[in-house]
């Protein structure tokens, strides 16, 4: 299954300008399987979800991208609507509690990094971003960082032992699906993708 975990509509998430049945719409045109609605301190309703959906044979999911101090994360199957910046810490012992899973977004955006032997952040360097010390896995591919920012987020995952996951970070419709994550095993349910991330049986690809 070809899913796009890491997407915004408008008017919850106010960066975006993506109508949500714009994005179902693109979704099937592109052949999306399924897709994560992770607006920015924003918890969709189940019931809207399920009638947002109806009829387009896409699976919609609900996430939430939580803005914390260290980076902000992805976060499936916390039933709490966050505002305001927390610490990682504490966000971390939240999805503990709820069974919940969290992904560091886009972790090196805006970092200077570099090879070892230049200046900037090493590998080892990078390694030590706090935010990655207190999540399950790592976002790997994101349309909206560099090419070499996302490959820095792939070696410190990898380094880690962190699984890597793929999302567009949609704000435009013709980001949608530009890095998706493809899962070995179906998904029907929030319960069904959670336990399927934690499985790590699943590799990247893009639907563009």
């Amino acid at each position: 299954m070809r899913i796009d975990l890491h997407g915004h509509t408008s008017p919850r998430s106010p960066c975006s300008n993506i109508d949500p049945l714009h994005l179902l719409e693109e979704a099937v045109r592109i052949g999306l399987d399924g897709l994560c609605l992770t607006e920015h301190q924003v918890l969709w309703d189940p019931d809207e979800v399920k009638k947002l959906a109806d009829g387009f044979g896409v699976r919609l999911f609900r996430g939430n991208e939580i803005t914390t101090a260290q980076g902000d994360v992805l976060v499936f199957g916390l039933e709490e609507n966050i505002q305001g910046v927390i610490t990682i810490q504490e966000l971390h012992q939240k999805v503990q509690a709820a069974g919940a899973f969290s992904i560091a977004a886009h972790p090196f955006r805006g970092f200077k990094v570099f090879g070892l032997g230049q200046l900037g952040l090493t590998l080892d360097q990078a390694c030590k971003k706090k935010v990655l010390q207190f999540v399950d896995a790592v976002e790997i591919r994101n349309s909206r960082v560099t090419e070499k920012e996302n490959e820095v987020a792939a070696q410190v995952a990898e380094k880690l032992g962190l699984v890597g996951t793929a999302g567009s970070d949609a704000h435009h419709l013709d980001d949608l699906g530009t890095w998706v994550t493809v899962f070995e095993n179906p998904i029907e349910t929030e319960t069904d993708l959670i336990r399927e991330l934690r499985s790590g049986k699943f590799t990247f690809g893009s639907a563009r």
